[in-house]
């Protein structure tokens, strides 16, 4: 296998990849080097008959520790963060223990830094089992500016991410499951401590994330429905914060940089005889690096665990993020090249080359007025609120019950173009199971059998925007009103059928509700109503997901998985009232996307520090639901089934501890999709076109992260550290026809950092860094979004149409500091 497709490198790009070149020519010659006792010991995870071995987190040096009252349970995974010069764990491999304990209170039950601990609120189930899986250890990133979900994401293996509509509005995608959205995050599940962030329509949006806030991040790969049900066709991710214990005092923090970038947080935790609390907040603003990007949000996310008895445990959550923001109109791939930032675009009248531009009219018909984002006043206000509860009751030593509830509140104001979406999006979440430990036939088993039900209502307006600045309303374009409902079953059984031979197997039945109507309405140029149609649908979905995989380890050097999985993810409400045609009507006919995933892959761990993880994965989806440009030249476009494609590749991460304080990671996906049976209209043409073999669009072929660091652990330097990151991203097609290709990329960052421990005094630690994202101050496409072909159509004549390009950030410097009391 290649790791890199052949290219023509051009000099400057062959400086650019000489930190990548260092860190092969360290692995061939320090290799001889490495230490049996390095600071990332492998650990043993004793399970009923079961040996897993999993990287360990770690601790914080015990000169750091204030005593702590020896009363009351101890959570089991309040570790303490460490300091930014430790070793942490590969933020890129992670074991799947085959037969997890059961999760006793969400995020601070289970083995800490382990994907199977902290899915207590998604399903009650115990893990991914013979799943690919990564857990992400947030003390890799303790000493860099962590601003999105990109900064801590990005070594994943599979996962892939671009910019949305707004600063940390990422659209997360896993094997490409979200590649072709234009904004937010679908087709994969989101998770916050357990408890469910991605909203009963399958949307999620990144915007609530602050990195600082969390301690690990745990993601699955892969169809997963069996496990998180409906949307779970790419995966699912799971965010997890501090418990109060591993804070147990006040944490604060800044980050300054490029373009007045400023960052203020400070979390505060503390553990009791029966409970444990944490809370963080972040303030944070800056201009942007486009001409009108500006930001201002804020964000509060805090987790407490109460145990009143030996029995019960309750666990709430609270968080809360509002964000108002400017955003530039999206270019098309020559206005990219000519005005990357979009600089000079104040108006129309007096644009720059290459500003983009969108056409406005406050009616919706009639003459239209063209006008540049700034000149419109294109933003996003929003706000986001999300309270959960759940309580665990063991009832024996074997068996735990759970009831989840989590209400989500999503209000929106977000005039992002020519029209203007307005909703207030309210919804219930309630989840309950019952996990039990038992023997059958002699055989240790993990059972699980649970129940969920979530409910939407949609009460949504469309408003032209109207032209002359400000984002003034103009008339209503369309309001829709409804509800979307999901409930089902699952249960999962794992059994360990020999001492190194674990089987785990799973499904989910569930059935969706999408029930209500949009009402549009058209006006003459002058603002009278000329008619008013209502369409309607009840339309309903029953979708089921079987799961089954093995798990062998055969000695503590090698772990083996093989895994069938299968996902599913209804469309959305709105999806069903734009015809064909691009008109408002009825669409009602759509089904839900469904794909089946064969997954093989292997971990090797040689030694401990040592660790090399293969997944190779094909899966088959049928009716994928794709956006597809309209018939008619001026309706909107519409979202349909394409019958039939594949998505394949391999994944590979690798993490290398060569030395005290010296590592190598990387992380590597080929991802291979094409259609298998796609017939599109395009505008005009008088028949379909097909685009079977073609490759998907948005999907990049080839991705490549490594990252070189080096840590000083003892002597004058201890707590200092640098390292040095390279990526790589391949060129993809923009569009079904597989004309036109936005540019591959590559980026160098570099960073120092100092961590001073104190044994005594009021202060624990103090951090410091300095980091210089995109040394070579490569001009590069973050985002791209699908664009529509047309009749006739070459790359040049792509090039100018449409817009879904923003650019990437330029060379950006970046300093900062925390310190703990």
């Amino acid at each position: 296998m290649q790791l890199f497709a052949p290219r023509a490198w051009a000099t400057p790009r062959l400086k650019r990849i000489a930190v990548a070149s260092s860190a092969i020519v360290c692995v061939i010659t320090l290799s001889e080097h490495v230490r049996a006792d390095h600071d990332t010991a492998a650990q043993t995870i004793d399970l009923p008959d079961v040996t897993v071995h999993q990287a360990a987190p770690a601790a914080r040096p015990a000169a750091a520790e204030k005593p702590k009252a020896k009363t009351g349970p101890k959570p089991a995974t309040a570790t303490a963060k460490p300091p930014a010069s430790a070793t942490a764990p590969s933020a890129t491999v992670a074991a799947s223990p085959p037969m997890a304990p059961p999760l006793q209170s969400g995020p601070t039950s289970g083995n800490p830094g382990t994907p199977s601990a902290a899915v207590a609120g998604a399903s009650g189930a115990s893990g991914p089992g013979a799943q690919a899986a990564a857990a992400v250890d947030m003390t890799r990133f303790e000493a860099a500016p962590v601003f999105s979900v990109t900064d801590i994401l990005h070594e994943v293996p599979g996962v892939s991410l671009k910019q949305g509509n707004g600063p940390r509005d990422m659209g997360i995608s896993i094997r490409g499951s979200n590649a072709r959205n234009g904004f937010g995050i679908r087709n994969i599940v989101i998770l916050d401590d357990g408890f469910p962030v991605t909203q009963p329509d399958g949307l999620s949006r990144s915007d609530l994330i602050d990195p600082h806030a969390y301690a690990g991040v745990d993601v699955w790969r892969g169809p997963s429905s069996a496990l998180f049900g409906n949307y779970a066709t790419g995966g699912a991710i799971n965010f997890r914060t501090f418990p109060g214990g591993a804070i147990d005092g006040v944490e604060y923090g800044i980050d300054v940089g490029g373009f007045n970038y400023l960052n203020n947080y400070a979390i505060g935790g503390k553990r009791g005889a029966n409970w444990e609390a944490s809370v963080f907040t972040s303030d944070v603003r800056g201009d942007g690096y486009f001409g009108y990007s500006a930001f201002d949000t804020q964000t509060v996310n805090a987790l407490m665990t109460w145990k009143p008895s030996a029995t019960d445990t309750f666990t709430f959550k609270f968080i809360n993020n509002a964000i108002e923001t400017e955003l530039p109109f999206r270019m098309n791939l020559n206005q990219f090249k000519q005005n990357p930032f979009q600089k000079g675009c104040a108006t129309a009248a007096t644009a720059a080359v290459g500003c983009a531009t969108n056409n406005f009219s406050a009616t919706g018909s009639g003459p239209v007025v063209k006008q540049t984002a700034e000149e419109a006043g294109a933003n996003r206000d929003d706000r986001r609120t999300i309270g959960g509860f759940r309580w665990e009751h063991a009832f024996d030593a074997a068996t735990t019950g759970q009831v989840q509830v989590v209400i989500d509140d999503r209000n929106i104001n977000q005039p992002t173009g020519a029209t203007s979406a307005v909703g207030d999006y309210l919804s219930y979440n309630v989840s309950t199971g019952l996990t039990k430990r038992s023997d059958f036939a002699g055989l240790p088993t993990l059972s699980y059998l649970g129940a969920y039900w979530n409910y939407l209502p949609v009460d949504g307006k469309t408003y032209n925007v109207a032209p002359g600045g400000n984002a003034r309303l103009g008339f209503l374009q369309s309001e829709i009103t409804g509800s979307t409902t999901n409930f089902g079953v699952r249960a999962r059984e794992e059994v360990r059928i020999a001492s190194d031979v674990a089987v785990i197997a799973g499904a989910a039945v569930e059935r969706t509700y999408l029930n209500g109507g949009q009402t549009s309405f058209k006006y003459n140029a002058d603002g009278d109503l000329t008619s008013t149609t209502i369409y309607s649908a009840d339309r309903q979905m029953t979708n089921v997901a079987p799961e089954i995989g093995v798990l062998y380890t055969p000695s503590r050097e090698w772990q083996w998985r093989a895994r069938v999985g299968t996902g599913y993810g209804t469309p959305q409400f709105s999806n069903l009232f734009v015809t064909p045609e691009g008109k408002p009507g009825n669409n009602t006919d759509l089904k839900s996307q469904r794909n089946v995933g064969f997954d093989l892959g292997g971990d090797w761990t040689p030694a401990p520090g040592l660790t090399l993880s293969v997944t190779g994965f094909y899966e088959f989806f049928k009716n994928e639901l794709v956006s597809q440009a309209p018939v008619d030249p001026t309706g909107s476009s519409f979202s349909f089934n394409a019958p039939a494609s594949e998505h394949r590749g391999v994944e590979v991460a690798a993490d290398f501890a060569l030395a005290d304080g010296l590592r190598l990671t990387a992380s590597y996906i080929h991802n291979d999709q094409y259609y298998t049976d796609y017939a599109e209209m395009l505008s005009g043409a008088a028949k379909a076109a097909s685009r079977d073999g073609n490759k998907i669009p948005g999907i990049s072929p080839n991705e490549f992260t490594t990252r070189l660091s080096y840590d000083f652990a003892h002597g004058p330097f201890k707590g200092v550290g640098a390292f040095a990151e390279y990526e790589w991203h391949d060129s993809f097609f923009m569009e079904n026809a597989n004309l036109l290709k936005a540019p591959g990329y590559d980026l160098v960052n570099l960073n120092v950092h100092y961590n001073m421990e104190f044994s005594s005094g009021p202060v624990r630690s103090l951090m410091t860094y300095f980091e210089v994202r995109n040394v070579f101050d490569e001009t590069y496409i973050s985002s791209a979004n699908n664009i529509s072909d047309r009749v006739g159509g070459t790359a040049d004549k792509l090039a100018d149409g449409t817009g879904s390009i923003y650019a990437g950030a330029p060379r950006t410097f970046f300093t900062g500091m925390k310190v703990r009391f």
